[in-house]
């Protein structure tokens, strides 16, 4: 009888660094960055991870994470769940005592994914190119372990943006966070915005880049 083939998943990279996003923002964090994406945004840092990549099986991505012995371990891309082995990364990283989140362009369905993990799924703003593709049917699954994720490009981005959360309830889902696309959106302009006009979202900047700049595995 044959045996099925082992789990196999096409990895940019795996490193060791601080989480620049997000509620978990600055703790020491694992990432696994999957390979391949859909989407082109146009603001998008992560070019290099759309194609290429090494094939790992399973076991030999649960040995490197573990040896940096994280708390933390996020699963992010490219797109991870264009590949479908994902969810069983997910779920094996779970099982093995991690926090884990995935970060997950809001395009591909996401009501696999172990509920364990914190789904940070974005909404893809006018300004991204690629709002068409945003998978609405998502946020009916959002709980309140998850986050929703707007990247602003404009001011126009962020009044759809703030129609969205009316729309939506989505403050009363799940944890939301507003944040200026990097060296296109002025900071301080998007921070005094959200200020005006009282919203209950979380405002972020990317640690990561404030700290290493672009540089890839950071």
């Amino acid at each position: 009888m044959a045996t099925a083939a082992p789990l196999r998943l096409r990895i940019t990279e795996i490193f060791h660094s601080l989480q620049g996003e997000s509620r978990s923002s600055g703790f020491p964090t694992v990432f696994v960055r999957l390979t391949g994406c859909p989407l082109r945004c146009s603001y998008c840092d992560t070019e290099y991870a759309f194609t290429g990549g090494e094939w790992w099986d399973l076991p030999a991505i649960l040995s490197e994470v573990e040896a940096y012995q994280p708390h933390y371990v996020c699963v992010t891309g490219g797109e991870p769940l264009s590949q479908k082995g994902t969810f069983l990364l997910l779920t094996a990283l779970c099982d093995a005592g991690y926090r884990v989140s995935l970060e997950t362009s809001g395009a591909l369905d996401i009501s696999q994914v172990d509920r364990r993990v914190s789904r940070i799924v974005d909404l893809k703003t006018p300004g991204s190119a690629e709002s068409a593709k945003n998978n609405y049917a998502n946020i009916d699954l959002l709980t309140a372990n998850d986050q929703m994720k707007f990247v602003i490009c404009d001011e126009a981005d962020y009044l759809w943006s703030c129609k969205q959360l009316v729309k939506y309830a989505l403050t009363e889902r799940c944890e939301v966070l507003f944040s200026p696309v990097h060296g296109r959106q002025d900071a301080a302009a998007l921070a005094e915005w959200i200020l005006r006009d009282r919203l209950t979202v979380r405002f972020q900047l990317q640690l990561h880049k404030i700290l290493w700049g672009e540089q890839p595995g950071c």
